[in-house]
């Protein structure tokens, strides 16, 4: 029986299922000379270089809203009454 490619491409979409190694894994995040968009060290698909500058800006922009989602502010308490509310309709 033959032997399955481990890492590859299928579809324009990199996979990699060997087993990483800490090495790897380490210069996988950080590729000074590369883009936003790098191949991930394990699994299917892109991860983000974290040696690009477009890359902190969006892991910013993810916790700014994730930080939002989960009630940041706490003056919106009072927006946010649990009291039935009466709608008149003529």
């Amino acid at each position: 029986m033959a032997d399955k490619p481990k890492s590859g491409e299928l579809l324009g979409v990199p996979y990699n299922f060997e087993r990483p190694s800490v090495r790897r894994l380490l210069s996988s995040y950080w590729q000074p000379g590369e883009g936003m968009l790098v191949e991930k060290p394990f699994g299917i698909g892109y991860t983000l270089n974290l040696a690009n500058w477009r890359s902190w800006i969006v892991l910013g922009l993810a916790g700014v809203l994730l930080w939002n989602e989960q009630g940041g502010d706490a003056d919106d308490e009072d927006a946010e009454d649990d009291e039935p509310v009466e709608v008149v309709v003529d």
